[in-house]
């Protein structure tokens, strides 16, 4: 391979990361705009607005892995993809642990058949 050939595909790299960049600001502006409108301007029932929301944040998340931290089925990204998973994993299971932990310290801790009022009265 001569210097020149190596020069053109470094070059191709660099304009194919660029346009990447860009497809990926452009898809996430259209994703952030149309959550803002569903929001704000209503276009979406009211009961399915959470739901479209999920739906919205979901693929903008997808858009910036696959656009800007260029996270993919590619056999050069594989090991960053399980990585990611990895720690969206054990970030998972730390949040869902210290909910479980908060909510049974809830349950155990405060009495639910006791108001207020009778429990001052008690003091």
């Amino acid at each position: 391979m001569t210097s020149a050939q190596v020069h053109d595909h470094g070059a191709y790299a660099s304009q194919s990361h660029l346009r990447d960049y860009i497809v990926g600001f452009f898809l996430s502006l259209v994703l952030t705009f149309a959550s803002f409108g569903a929001v704000m301007l209503k276009l979406v029932p009211s009961g399915w607005g959470l739901a479209t929301i999920v739906v919205l944040c979901v693929a903008q998340l997808v858009v910036q892995l696959v656009y800007f931290l260029h996270i993919g089925a590619k056999r050069s990204q594989r090991q960053n993809s399980a990585i990611f998973l990895c720690t969206a994993g054990l970030i998972a299971i730390i949040v869902a642990g210290s909910l479980w932990v908060m909510h049974n310290a809830n349950n155990n801790m405060m009495p639910t058949h006791m108001s207020i009022d009778r429990a001052k009265l008690r003091d």
